[in-house]
Parts: C-alpha cells; structure tokens; sequence
C-alpha cells in the first residue's frame, strides 16, 4: 500500500503528468519485453532485509504488476495487458491469463471476464487457461451466463483433453434456475462418438505391420479412454455435490422426445445417477424404463455403451446389476428384453468378479419360479453358452445348481437348462464330466417316474444330451490317441441313453409321441451336424416301423367291423393301380378307441400302436430320411398321394342322427386326417418338381375342405376334447381342460368372457377390447384378424380355440405363396378344371396359409415401442403350436417373410384389382354376378395380407443397427414396383418413401373398416423410420378420408361393434396427432360432424363423417377430449419476456382451444349417457388444471396489452366450468359411484382457478373487477336441485372487466352440495 501511494503521488505530482502515465506505461513495456523480467514482475514481491533486520516476509505478497493495477492513474494497464495476450506466444500467454485473478482488481473483473470469453471462442489452445482464470473471477448473474454460454458453444469442437475442463466450468457455474436449459444445451453439444474415433482408428491399422504405428494408435485409444473417464468423473463429482444437476440433467433427458436425440451419453448418465445418488434412483429407474418403453433407449445404445466405454460403465456395475433384476419382473416385453440385454452385455465387457455376479443373478432369476424370468434367464444362459463357452465353464457349477429346482420348469424350459448343461458337459470333456454324470443321474429319475410330467421332461432332456453327444466333432477336439477312446465312450453313452428312453416309451403313445418330435427337432434343428452313423440303429427301425405300423396295400374292402363303412379318399395316384397303398387311419383310431375301453387287457410286451403316433412318426421319418439323402425325399414320396381310410364324409343333416360316441369318433377322425395332411405338406412343400407340386396344393385343398367339414362337426358336438397334437405343453393331461371351455360353452350354457361364435377367439378377441378401453394406442392384434372372417362364417375362425390340436406348420410352407391365386369368379367350371393343372392357389388355400403366417408372426415379431401389447396372462401356454418356429430366431423369421414379400406384393395387388372391379360395378349388392363367399374369403386374405405386411414392419428388431440390411432389403421390394430396376442405389430414405407411396395406393381398395385400420397402421410403421413432415400430412389426409367414408358389410348393414370402435378410436388418434393444426380438427367435427349427427333419425350419421353415428359418439368424444387437454399442453407457458405478438399469438390459440372445450362440454346435455358423463368430467378436471398451469402465466403478463381478449378467454371457460358444475349435481343425485368418484378433483380444480383468477386480477391492480355471487346446484338441463341440504348452497364468484359489468361471468367456489 506505501509503495502504491508513494508511486501514485509523484506521478500526479510530475510537471507533465497526465503525458507522465504514458511514458511509465511504455518503459514498463519496454522493460517486461524480455521474458525473464516479465516472470520476477508477475512473481510476489519479497521486501529487501537490512542487515540484522528481524522483519518477516509476510506470507503472502503482491506481484509487482497487481501492485501497478491497483493504482488508479494507471488503469490503462489493464488494456495493455489483454493487448499483450493478443501478440504473445503461447507460453505467455498462458502465463498472463493465469495470473489475471491475482492481478485485477474487482472493478476490472467484468471487463477482463468478456475480452477472456471472446479470447475462448477464438483459439482452442487456451481453452483449460482461460477456463480456469474465468473460475476465479467473482462474475455476476448476466456475465456468468454470458460466459458459460462462450464456453457452451466450443463443447463440440473443443480438443477431448479439454473436454473435461470445459464441462467442469459449465457444470460448477450452473443455477437451479436455468439449471434443466443449461444441462439441454450441453446434453446436445457432447458427442462420445467423437471419442470412440481412435477405437475405429486401431481397428482398421490392426493389418499394418509397422509396430510403431500400431503402439502409438495404442496409445491414442488409451488418452481418449483416459479423457472419457475423466468427463464421467466430472459429471459425477457435480451430480453428488449439486442437487440441482442431477435433477436437471434428468428433467433434460426426460423432456427429450424424439427417438434419434437420444445418445450413449444419456444411458451413461442416468446409470452414473443411479449410481451416484440415492435419492434419484427411483426417479433414474423410471425415466430409463419410460425410454425403454417409447423405443427412445433401444438395445443398440446399450451395446454401443459396454462396448466403447466399458472403463467407465464398469463402475457402475452395482447398478447394472440392479437395474436389470428389476427389468426382469416388469409387464413390459422391451424393458424385459432390455435387462435382458444389460446381462449379456456385463458378461462379455466386465471381467471375472462381475461374470460371476451374473450367473449368480440369473440362475437366481431361473430359481425363482416366476414363468418371464425363467424364460428370459434361460434365453439369456443360452445366449451367453453360445457365445462365451469357454467363459461360462467357470461357473458351471453354479448353472448346475438349477437341476436342484426343475419342478418349477415347463418341459420348453428344460429343453433350454439341458441343451446349456450339455452344452457345457460336452464342449470340454474332462471339465465337464461332472456335469454329465448329474444330467444322466436326473434323466433316469425322471424317466423312471410314473409321473407324466417328469417322464416328459426326462425325454426332453435325454433327446437334448443325444444331440450333444451325436454332434459331429473337429478333428482338433482331442489327439488322434485319444480319439478311439472318446469315440467308443460316446458310442455307449449315446446307446444307452437311447435303448433307455425307447423302453420308457414304448406302451405310452403319447410319450412315444413326444420322443419322436424331440427327434425330429433335433435333427431339423442340427441339420448337417449331427453323426448320423451313431443313429442308424434308431433310423433303421423307425424305417421298418412305420410301413408295419401305420400303412397298408390299397384294397377295395377293408376287413372288420367299425362304427362308420370304411372308404378309400383324397387318393391322387389313382392310376397307379400296381403296389398302391393307403394310411390305415380309420381301423387305427377305432382300435384306439376300443383300447380306451379294453386298457387292462392289452398285452405289456407289445409296442402300442396308436394313430397318435401317426404325425410325428411320419414327421420323424420325412427329417431322417432328408437328412440321409442330401434333402430328397424319394424313398418316401408314395406317401403324398396315398388316399386314406376314412368314411364318407357328406355329413350335412346327418349329424343329428349320430349318437354322442359316432359324432366324437368322427371328430377324432377328421383330427387325425388334418394333422396327417398338415405333416405331408409340411414334408414336400419344397420340393421343385411340377407334378409334386400340384399335389402339394390339392393336399393344401383338402385341409380347407376337411376343416369345413371339421367345423360342422364340432358345432354339433359341444364338450369335444381332441386328441392331442402337441406334447411339449405344461402338461399333457392340462392342454384340454383349457381349451375345452370354448367348446364346451355352448353345452353348460356359461358364458365364460363374450357371446359370439363357438371359438375361444371371440374370448380372446373380447378380452382384448377390455384392455383396449384404457389404452388407445395398443395394437390391435386378433380382434382384427377375426371381426370380418366371424360374420362371414368363415371355418378358420371356428377352429381358432382348437389350434392346440392341430399340427404345426413350417415356415417353409409358405413358399407355396409363390404360386397364383384362382378365383371362380374368372374362371367358370370347366376352366377351373384345367388350370388346376397348372400350379395356383385357391382363395380358400390362401387365406388358410395367410391365417396361419400371420398367427406366427403376431407371436415371433415383437411390435415396435409405441403400441407393444403386454405378455398374455396364461404364460404357461403361450408356445403351444410353436415349438419349431420357437426354435428360430425373430431375425430368422423376418429374414423368411423378407423373401416371400414378392408373391405376397402380387397378391395383395390381386386384391386390390379385385376389389377396384368390385367397386366400378357398384359394390357387391349392386352387383348380382359377385360370389359373396369368394367377396368375403377374399376380404378376409386382403385383411391378412395387410396384417402380414405390418406385423413385419413394425417389427422392433429393425430398429437394431444389425438389421438395417434386412429392413432395406424389405423396402426395396416394395420400391421396386414403383421403380423398376432403379432401387439398388437409393437412399434408405429414398425407399422408405417410395415404399410409402406403393402402400399409400392401396387406400381406395380396401374393402373393410379394419383394412383401413391395420392399413393405416403399416404406413405409420414405414413412415415413422423416421416420420417426416409430407408423410405426417399423407397420414392424417388418409385417416381424414377413412372416417369421412361409409363402411358397409356385404350384407348391406353398416359397420359397428366393440371391434370396430376400437379400430376407430385409433383411426382417430391418428387423423388428429398428424394434422398440421388439431385445434381446428377437432372444431370441425364438433361443429360441422357432431350437429349433423343430432339432426339426423335415431339410426341415423354425420354425413360429413359417416362413422360418426350415436353408437360412435363416445368413441369421438373420447378422443376429442383427450386430444383437446393434451394439445393445449403443447402451448409455451406465458413468460414475462414474451412479445405482445407473441402473447397475442398464444391468447388466440387458447382462444380456439377454450371454444372447442365449450362446445364439447356442452354436447352433453345433448348425449347424456354414463361414460360420455365420466368422460368429461375426467377431461374436463385435466383441462381446468392445464389452463391454471400454462394459460394463467401467460393472462398475468398480458392482461393490461390484451384486456379485452382475456376477458373473452375467461368469459368463455366460465361457461364450460358452470356446465361441469352442473354435471358433479348430477352425479350426485344420481349416486354413481363411477361418476362421483371424479367430483372431488374436479371441484378442487375449480376452486382453483377461482382463486387463480383474483390472483391475476390482483397482479394487475384490478381487484375491483371481482365480486361474489350465488351459485345454486343444478342438473345437466339447468334445473335446480332441490334437497334437504338445498340451502348449503355453494358461492359463486364472478370477475369482469372494468367495462363490462352488465354481462358477469360465473366461477364456482366453497362449498357444494352434500
């Protein structure tokens, strides 16, 4: 300070002073030019010592340059030095700006803090200087953002060594205020791909051979490790220490929308949260499975996390571990799929501690018992053996463990636990013979067991340790010493284990049923891997057992007596009189039936012989005779077109003079026939020769005639339980009692879940309109398949509850879609005759093998994010009639479908000319010569092609980057017809909207509401990847053009139904979620559609909207009103910064928005019924509540610009509120506990915004224009409610403004009627 005044003091006192100043400035210019005098005059000053002098240097000392700056005459100083910064290199300068916070004054601070923030914008060298400098400058509130906004903008584009740095300074200098705007901007500004470079960089130098350049890309990686870990540390010091980041950076991710503004940062970040802070778990937990839930978090976000960034996630492993048992008990398939995923991912990242934690975790999971854990956890066991086998023999004996508890397991779970334990048992020999011991030692309790459900899972899990064992072996699995000893050790192993299974077998047929499917399915499964040489003892005699067992020589009479003549049919080698032979089925299934009877008698020592048997002996065959002949199937190819013995079958008005026993008996022989045809096409399907073929699709024409005939049979004998046709279910004695409700219905009289046809369809149908009531956007998925096909009496859908019984078909069958379609309606008979020789598909065929496609995918092809439909209540039961399709893959399946999408584009083309043909002539009333069966079966195939077509582009694996070939390869065949030849360089983009527009051309064929619907459905699938603004606009145009459209049946009648309401509701939702302006939507057809609608006869439409009608109207009001509260929300709060342009801009919109509200409410007198009632006072209350929340601000700020439009705003809204006013009275009187359930919240809602209101009023100096009224309890028709508690009226509060007293608008407030 003494130095400061003297020093201040001769320069004011200097003769040429101010001209003094100036010359002191540049001699100390010129004096700090040399570096080391600049240094001693930015070091502290050390006062020089006299000689025995005792004085100390005090501790802390000012540098000479920050004693110059504190001397006022000198202040220039300050601009000199920032010049200096500009000129100096590097090393100065970053000398200079360290020392700035020592040296300035606190006055000069604000003015260095923006040269400095300028100065970060120009150059990325001085980043971590200048940062650190602005961290100890005292900066207020506006210059602090100002700063951090500079340091905001170089996030992208600073050095990744800095990156910390600058993230750090954002972080530390947040405010809670714009703590969530802060966290956005940097959430959108950081980019971890930017550090996975070096990664991509190593990868593609692994090939060089200069050792230098490989150690230095090496190098490169370990720094960008380094660096990212660095950053998460950052963020999880500010995340622990400041509450008001970890809040914010979840609001942040939590307020993005859109699908592609998710990044591996956010996934990082919610689990560091979690990790972190206790308090943000559960809030962390939510919001993750939110994402997960909209498909905003897919897996490949997750994957690309472990694999670039394992350093950093492995820190949170706790929480992974955590996070993914708890996605394991979720309802929801994708947050199930993605703990799932989380396990598989930390197994193959992490290291030996953290592998180990996960085996534990999911054979915990296994243990359990409960059926989604079970399941996944074996998939994901399953997945890991398959990948990391060498990595999971560690824990063996902890997988092993899961043998102590497979009385919880389904025999398809114990299928999954022994394919993984034999795995692991045979992989390795020596390490895993422990294993094999404990596999055999349970195999033979359970076989040994009189209890149907162990010995099934003891074939199960025999069947899978052959395939294990049978597995042909790399030479290199052990020394050529060794080999012979292994090769006899496996030789007895695989015989005993057979001669065991085939003795436990032998008297059950239905176990005798189950190890010849087991066998079928390991060899289709293992096709080509299998030594097959260790199974030609087995192959063998199943060859000599079937011709004995099952086939006979065709004779004219069949010797004995039955309850029906036995007849010779569907015979299609009848010129082949020579060596002819038929199935012996009839003889088969009435001895089958008199065995029932004569059980007791029947000798132990011979092997039972039961057409049970049949299918999957055949099926058995056909695999095993494949597999021996490189695919043919000529050894076996008789079998084709060798007829059966059944009886005639012209069952029409016979029926009834059966007796309960005949009628039985011929359902079990129809079964039985079905199921044998079922096997021969799933047999031949491939072959490429013409004439097998053409009998392949008659084979294909008798199933669709035997099932009609199926169908009448079943009607006329209620209480029918078919012989069983799977035998991998949970239990072979429980797959009947289940299913025999739906067919039993109709003889108790019960009605279990829905009138209706006598398939468990409409069961399931209904169930699935219940659970479409309360949420809009799920998926339709069999209620659509079956409204049309159930009205037009269409046979599958009557044996849709009996699919249980029925063989399943392969996947290969669907090549036959390949061939043509043939309608009667081009040909006549004798036309027909002769192109049945050439190779087409009757329309009766086609929607047979349609019916059956899309069933399989509905079950395989998980929907995309948005609309996934919930497991199904009965897990147990969830894979009967899917055990070979279950055994494929989803991608497998889609990469199927992918190659059939040809032929099924040319069908869906025929149907679209079809019915354009059908609607120039009218329509089919108006055209007499129309088959309506044909119109209706070819219905019914357009609705399954279009359900084919969604269930494949809605499918959720395409959002996986793996899958992006596939997806383009679907398109392409769509684009293709459009643009031949010109697709094969076109962007994604480009194919996405070429396919749309191929789609799009369908709309004015489709011949039913629900086509429309799954339509409309297929397009938004295509168009959301992703959704562009043309595309949205096509949509809500074709929504708009649908609903605008009169539905009608081929009978003539209009369209209705719960069915149809449902699609409609989401018909709906669609028009007004895609239109450009909804508040204008939703106006039009309130005021255009709806006062149609009242003025038209009691049965009567809008003629504007035609399906709007009064058994519509809750549907559209429903949505109306759902739309209306959640567009409003979409308005910006008012903020006092706003514009009057912009106010006035928000008033109008509010404006539409309350009008439309008015109108609505008031409907209500009109339609008055209970749920349009629960409706509007359930919206109604959500609406109020979304006014005080955006619209309130919004009338603070501009009621002195815009007083007399928030005056007309408010007016408006009164008159809605008195109208729910009236409608919780109502409520009341009428004591529905439904109704009154919503009063309280909603009269809550209205006292508040009473409340609101003065508040406004009072902000703006206006309390004057609020008084106090009476407000007496009404009906919905505006009549008084008298009662004894008639004068505890409620008050009535109304506000005007200034100039308009003469016309008060009415709040409700206090107290109301008890």
């Amino acid at each position: 300070m003494t130095f400061q005044k003297k020093l201040c003091l001769a320069l004011e006192k200097h003769p040429t002073y101010p001209g003094v100043v100036k010359q002191f400035i540049s001699g100390l210019e010129s004096h700090i030019k040399d570096r080391n005098q600049f240094k001693n005059c930015l070091l502290p000053c050390t006062p020089v010592r006299a000689e025995g002098s005792r004085t100390l240097v005090h501790s802390y000392c000012e540098s000479l340059i920050k004693l110059l700056l504190g001397i006022k005459v000198l202040q220039g100083l300050v601009k000199k030095l920032m010049e200096m910064v500009s000129v100096s290199p590097v090393p100065i300068q970053h000398d200079i700006i360290t020392s700035l916070p020592e040296i300035l004054e606190d006055s000069q601070q604000s003015e260095v803090a923006r040269e400095l923030s300028c100065l970060l914008k120009q150059g990325r060298r001085l980043t971590v200087p200048v940062l650190d400098a602005l961290s100890r400058l005292d900066l207020d509130a506006e210059l602090l953002a100002e700063v951090r906004q500079s340091a905001m903008t170089i996030v992208p584009s600073v050095k990744l060594e800095d990156l910390p740095v600058v993230v750090k300074f954002i972080l530390n200098n947040v405010k809670a205020a714009d703590a969530v705007e802060v966290i956005s901007d940097l959430r959108k500004s950081l980019d971890l791909s930017s550090c996975v470079l070096p990664l991509q960089i190593l990868g593609s130098q692994k090939k060089l051979k200069s050792q230098v350049q490989a150690s230095s890309s090496m190098s490169q990686v370990t720094t960008s490790q380094n660096c990212v870990k660095l950053l998460f540390d950052v963020i999880k010091l500010a995340v622990r220490f400041q509450k008001d980041v970890s809040e914010a950076w979840i609001k942040a991710i939590e307020n993005s929308t859109s699908v592609s503004d998710h990044k591996v940062l956010d996934l990082i970040v919610l689990l560091l949260i979690h990790s972190t802070n206790t308090k943000n778990r559960k809030q962390t937990e939510k919001v993750l499975k939110s994402k997960i839930r909209l498909g905003c978090m897919p897996e490949e976000l997750m994957q690309n996390a472990f694999q670039n960034h394992s350093m950093v996630i492995k820190d949170f492993f706790p929480s992974i571990l955590a996070l993914a048992q708890t996605f394991l008990h979720s309802a929801h398939p994708a947050i199930v799929s993605f703990g799932s995923c989380m396990y598989k991912q930390a197994f193959a990242a992490f290291d030996s501690y953290c592998q180990q934690e996960v085996v534990t975790a999911l054979v915990t999971h296994v243990c359990s018992g409960n059926e989604t854990e079970l399941d996944i956890s074996l998939d994901v066991l399953t997945d890991l053996v398959m990948l990391h086998t060498s990595l999971l023999m560690r824990y063996a004996t902890f997988v092993k463990t899961i043998l102590d508890s497979t009385q919880k397991l389904n025999p398809c779970q114990i299928r999954k636990l022994f394919y993984i334990l034999s795995t692991l048992a045979f992989s390795q020999r020596q390490e895993g013979s422990y294993i094999q011991d404990d596999m055999h030692m349970v195999i033979r309790k359970w076989l040994s067991s009189t209890v149907p459900n162990h010995k099934q899972m003891g074939i199960i899990g025999a069947v899978t340790m052959i395939g294990s064992v049978a597995l042909k072996r790399n030479e290199g699995d052990g020394s050529s010493l060794e080999r012979p000893e292994l090769n006899s050790e496996r030789d007895g192993q695989l015989s005993t284990l057979l001669d065991l299974v085939g003795f436990c077998c032998e008297q059950t047929p239905e176990v005798l049923a189950l190890y010849y499917d087991e066998l079928a399915s390991l060899i289709e499964k293992q096709k080509g891997n299998l030594d097959l040489q260790l199974l030609d003892k087995f192959g063998k005699s199943l060859v000599e057992d079937f011709p004995c067992d099952f086939v006979v020589d065709l004779s004219p009479t069949v010797e004995g007596s039955f309850l029906f003549p036995v007849k010779s049919l569907y015979n299609l080698d009848e010129d082949e009189s020579q060596g002819a032979i038929a199935i012996n089925l009839l003889p088969l299934v009435s001895q089958s039936e008199l065995g029932k009877v004569t059980d007791g008698v029947s000798n132990q020592s011979k092997r039972v012989v039961s057409p049970i048997c049949l299918s999957p002996c055949f099926r058995l065959l056909r695999l095993y005779t494949g597999e021996q002949n490189s695919g043919s199937l000529e050894e076996i190819d008789a079998l084709l077109g060798c007829p059966l013995y059944m009886t005639d079958l012209e069952v029409e008005g016979k029926l009834d003079s059966l007796s309960k026993q005949e009628r039985e008996f011929l359902c079990s022989l129809l079964f039985y026939a079905l199921n044998w045809f079922r096997e021969v096409v799933n047999a031949f399907c491939q072959q490429q020769d013409a004439e097998m073929k053409g009998k392949v699709l008659t084979r294909l024409q008798n199933i669709t005639e035997l099932q009609t005939v199926l169908g009448k049979c079943l009607a006329a004998t209620p209480g029918y339980v078919p012989p069983p046709a799977t035998f991998d279910s949970e239990g072979l004695e429980a797959v009947p009692s289940i299913n025999a409700v739906g067919p039993a219905r109709k003889r108790n009289g019960k009605k279990k879940k829905a009138d209706g046809s006598k398939a468990s369809s409409a069961d399931r149908s209904q169930a699935d309109d219940s659970s479409e009531g309360n949420q809009p956007d799920t998926e339709l998925s069999e209620l659509e398949k079956t409204a049309a096909e159930r009205e037009a009496g269409n046979p599958l859908v009557q044996l849709q509850s009996y699919r249980p019984y029925f063989r399943e078909l392969d996947l290969e069958v669907f090549t036959v879609l390949h061939c043509g379609l043939l309608t009667k309606s081009v040909l006549d008979t004798e036309m027909h005759t002769e192109a049945r020789e050439v190779v087409q598909l009757g329309p009766a065929e086609l929607c047979f093998l349609l019916d059956d496609l899309c069933w399989k995918l509905e079950h395989v092809l998980t929907p995309g994010s948005t609309r996934r439909v919930p497991f199904p209540k009965e897990r147990g039961y969830k894979d009967i009639g899917f055990s070979h399709l279950c055994q494929r893959s989803p991608k497998e399946v889609a990469t199927c479908v992918v190659k059939l999408l040809k032929p099924l584009c040319n069908h869906m083309e025929n149907m679209h000319n079809y019915f354009q043909a059908v609607g120039q002539n009218g329509g089919v009333e108006g055209d007499p010569g129309v088959n309506i069966q044909e119109h209706q079966m070819m219905s019914s195939c357009y609705q399954q092609l279009l359900l084919t077509f969604r269930s494949l582009f809605a499918w959720n694996g395409f959002s996986q980057h793996e899958n992006t070939d596939l997806l383009r390869s679907a398109l392409q065949v769509l684009a293709e017809r459009l643009k031949p030849g010109e697709t094969e360089f076109l962007l994604l983009e480009e194919l996405i909207s070429e396919s749309f527009h191929y789609l799009l051309n369908f709309q004015h064929s489709v011949p039913s509401f629900h086509c429309a619907f799954i339509l409309s459905q297929l397009l938004i699938a295509i168009a959301e990847k992703p959704m562009a603004g043309w595309k949205k606009e096509k949509m809500a145009s074709l929504a708009k053009q649908f609903l605008c459209r009169s539905w009608v049946k081929p009978s003539g009648d209009q369209e209705k139904g719960s069915q149809f309401n449902s699609a409609l509701r989401t018909l709906l939702c669609v028009y007004l979620e895609h239109t450009d302006n909804i508040l204008k939507a939703i106006e039009e057809i309130s005021s255009i559609g709806i006062p149609e609608l009242i003025n038209t006869a009691k049965d009567g439409c809008s003629s504007t909207y035609p399906t709007l009608s009064r058994q519509t109207f809750p549907v559209f009001f429903r949505v109306m009103m759902a739309q209306l509260e959640s567009s409003v929300k979409s308005i910006p709060a008012g903020k006092p910064s706003d514009s009057s342009e912009v106010q006035l801009e928000k008033l109008l919109r509010w404006n539409i928005a309350v009008r439309n509200f008015h109108i609505l409410v008031n409907l209500v007198k009109v339609f008055d019924s209970r749920p349009v009632l629960s409706i509007c006072l359930k919206y109604g209350r959500l609406f109020v509540e979304a006014f005080l929340k955006l619209a309130m601000p919004l009338l603070d700020y501009s009621f002195k610009k815009h007083r007399d439009d928030v005056q007309s705003l408010l007016k408006t809204l009164q008159l809605s509120t008195r109208q729910l006013h009236h409608m919780c009275g109502h409520s009341k009187i009428r004591q529905d506990i439904g109704l009154t359930n919503h009063v309280p919240l909603l009269k809550k809602s209205l006292e508040q915004f009473v409340y609101r209101v003065k508040a406004m009023l009072a902000f703006n100096h206006c309390q004057e224009a609020f008084w106090v009224g009476i407000l007496k309890n009404r009906d919905l028709q505006g009549e008084e409610i008298l009662s004894q508690a008639s004068e505890e009226r409620g008050s009535e509060e109304e506000e005007e403004g200034e100039d308009s007293a003469e016309s008060p608008a009415e709040v409700t407030k206090g107290e109301t009627l008890t």
